[in-house]
């Protein structure tokens, strides 16, 4: 009897993250406009000239005069990309909401051919950790339990892991981090609901939050993350992540012990043989 395979965790709720994507306004996507210069910088350092590109988006707009005749992808979970059709797949600003970040990755290196370029940028771990803080301690005070309100996103190490589980060779990740000051915990949040990153977990809380916790979370946020203005600072990391898919040209490990030439002789020194019980 065949097992049928086990599906990913719905940790996002897809509806209601297209609901809040669709009530987004312009004047708050400066964390895709970041993306977009990280991406531009990062192919202004390839000698290449790609011609056959994709990008992977929530929104086209951003990104529709980036490249030549790249096609605009969303980030569905089975992402509309033919085998072997690219020679470089961008996925930007999306990973961080993803069910399945490494099917995510793996879709876009079956979408490459042999040595294609992957640019990721997503959100990274430190993101928002501030609210995370304030609004748990003030929800443990209030109502004596926590409910998941700000996203888990993923840290640099482990982001760049999943680079090489998806089969990515040369993998880089590094990052790039932003505070903006905001008035008060309400500016926030409504900062972040024109940009359509309000909370999507599936275990949410549906039902009204009672507006003493987001006073006290107010409160301690001042306490713990204030400016010298007394402005919330709310710290944004973007991720950047590099991979090429695999190429017999690409550069290769050498195997332990194929080493020619000894380091002693690299560094000009002499040799120091260390007796058999120190080896």
């Amino acid at each position: 009897m065949t097992k049928e395979p086990m599906a990913h965790p719905q940790i996002f709720d897809r509806d209601a993250l297209q609901l809040r994507r669709a009530r987004r306004k312009p004047e708050a996507m400066f964390l895709h406009d970041m993306a977009r210069d990280e991406i531009e910088d990062r192919l202004s350092m390839v000698k290449r000239v790609f011609t056959k590109p994709a990008i992977i988006a929530p929104f086209a707009e951003p990104w529709e005069d980036l490249l030549p005749g790249a096609k605009i992808v969303e980030d569905h979970d089975v992402l509309d990309l033919e085998p072997q059709a690219h020679d470089l797949v961008i996925h930007v600003m999306a990973l961080h909401c993803a069910n399945d970040p490494v099917g995510q990755l793996i879709q876009c290196r079956r979408a490459l051919q042999e040595d294609g370029l992957l640019l990721v940028v997503t959100l990274g771990g430190q993101t928002l950790h501030e609210l995370r803080r304030a609004l748990a301690e003030a929800e443990t005070y209030v109502s004596g339990g926590l409910s998941p309100r700000v996203a888990p996103m993923g840290e640099i190490r482990d982001l760049g892991a999943l680079l090489q589980r998806a089969g990515f060779a040369l993998p880089v990740a590094d990052l790039v981090p932003l505070t903006v000051h905001y008035r008060d915990i309400t500016h926030l949040m409504h900062d972040l609901r024109a940009m359509g990153e309000t909370n999507t977990m599936s275990d949410r809380l549906r039902t009204p939050t009672r507006r003493s916790l987001f006073h006290l979370a107010d409160h301690i946020y001042a306490q713990n993350f204030a400016a010298d203005d007394g402005k919330r600072m709310a710290t944004f990391e973007l991720v950047c992540l590099t991979g090429w898919s695999p190429a017999d040209s690409q550069p290769q490990p050498l195997r332990p012990g194929s080493a020619k030439t000894r380091l002693a002789d690299a560094l000009k020194v002499p040799e120091v043989k260390l007796p058999d019980s120190e080896r």
